[in-house]
């Protein structure tokens, strides 16, 4: 069986993430959503929060898990006898760091490869950072992000 690692903070989840996983589960025999706990960025969303709108907002995909980590991503990948990551690049700008971490990727772990998925075009300029300014500010975020996420972002702004 051939298994991949989604990872990503996924504060929230998007439009953007729903693309790239629903292209991953047509690729690949199961996909684990791996939620990075991501401390250092400040989190708007807790990671149990994260976790629980992907399993959320993915739950039409069988093929899939949703899981929360906080160890380095190529110690989770070995863990969960996986093939490699999937990542997603929404423009030019994005490829610099995911070379990079894919090559230190691969520094730690030899056998872990990196895979990079481009998301729809209409979905390639979202982000979360944008989302979560855009609904702190009151703007109205339902292109973005799934109904559920939608939901979350007004009950954390009060709005």
């Amino acid at each position: 069986m051939k298994k991949v690692v989604y990872p990503g903070t996924f504060d929230p989840i998007t439009n953007g993430h729903m693309d790239l996983v629903e292209r991953a589960c047509r690729l690949f025999d199961h996909v684990v959503v791996a939620v990075a706990a991501s401390t250092r960025k400040n989190p708007l969303f807790t990671m149990e929060e994260r976790v629980e709108l992907a399993q959320q907002e993915l739950a039409h995909l069988d093929n899939i898990e949703v899981i929360g980590f906080d160890i380095l991503l190529a110690d989770l990948v070995r863990q969960l006898d996986a093939h490699g990551v999937v990542r997603g690049l929404r423009a030019v700008s994005d490829f610099e760091y995911e070379f990079q971490l894919a090559n230190m990727n691969r520094q730690l772990a030899p056998q872990m490869e990196s895979l990079f998925l481009t998301p729809a075009e209409h979905l390639s300029y979202i982000s979360s950072s944008l989302v979560r300014e855009i609904a702190s500010l009151g703007g109205d975020v339902t292109k973005f992000v799934p109904p559920g996420v939608q939901k979350a972002l007004q009950e954390k702004y009060n709005r």
